[in-house]
């Protein structure tokens, strides 16, 4: 069977049950035309026959060892032609039912449209949902000024404006989905769709939890670097308290989800 929707899963194969989980909702989440081509990029150790052999997954390839950035794109790589609509999800997130079908039929019908993105839940270590992330189409308006509102799991994006941009930037640990997001939407149409699409694993082990100043660092930069030359010497002045901003808010978040765990 030819394959329109591509998912990269990028795993370490340390979380098994969490790993399971998510590639059943990628199971769920796509039927028909939006069933979705599934490949793992994990270590060389890392045994997939029992996940491929179940169905859930159909191609694994090695971490060629360049960051989460060059790990995403060498799954990408290895797609097949028939691929036209792509995105990765971590390995402990979740699609959420029919989130594909959703999706991919919206950029089929919408030519003119990149990408598009929705609403996400974030998530307890147990499930519970902590917060809904529902920021709509003002966060497009805000990426090269404000924090990046723009939920990564459960967007899809088309697999030629991925390649068109240079694929994700691997020089970049935490933010470079921000940065690929910022390079989409500079070429083309990026679409908010009123609709809970995934769910985000919100818990201490997450990169962007669990480094989150060197997360929120490296953000900036990304916006910066977008910035008109013009503008790049006076950035300090926006750039200070979006960087607090982000913090706090992530800060508050944390202590939700830890006294929903009591």
């Amino acid at each position: 069977m030819s394959h329109r929707v591509g998912i990269v899963v990028p795993t370490l194969g340390t979380r098994k049950e969490y790993l399971l989980e998510c590639l059943r909702s990628i199971r769920e989440a796509g039927n028909a035309d939006a069933s979705a081509h599934v490949v793992i990029v994990a270590p060389e150790s890392f045994d997939c026959s029992e996940l491929i052999s179940q169905g859930l997954v159909h191609g694994t390839v090695c971490d060629p060892g360049e960051g989460l950035a060059g790990a995403i794109n060498a799954g990408f790589t290895s797609m097949p032609e028939s691929v036209e609509y792509i995105n990765w999800l971590g390995d402990d997130d979740l699609l959420a039912a029919k989130s594909l079908d959703f999706t991919y039929s919206f950029l089929d019908k919408n030519p003119d449209s990149l990408m598009s993105f929705g609403a996400c839940d974030y998530i307890d270590a147990s499930g519970e949902v902590v917060w809904t992330n529902r920021s709509g189409s003002f966060a497009v308006k805000l990426l090269r000024f404000g924090p990046d509102l723009i939920p990564q799991p459960g967007s899809l994006f088309r697999r030629s404006a991925f390649w068109q941009v240079g694929g994700l930037d691997t020089s970049y640990k935490w933010a470079f989905d921000f940065d690929l997001f910022i390079k989409i939407s500079k070429i083309g149409g990026v679409s908010y769709l009123s609709k809970t699409l995934a769910s985000f694993r919100w818990h201490p082990e997450s990169l962007s939890v669990e480094f989150r100043k060197m997360s929120v660092a490296e953000a900036s930069r990304v916006r910066v670097s977008h910035l008109p030359t013009f503008l790049k010497p006076i950035s300090f002045v926006w750039e200070h308290p979006v960087r607090l901003a982000t913090l706090i808010a992530g800060n508050r978040l944390t202590k939700v989800g830890k006294k929903k765990a009591k």
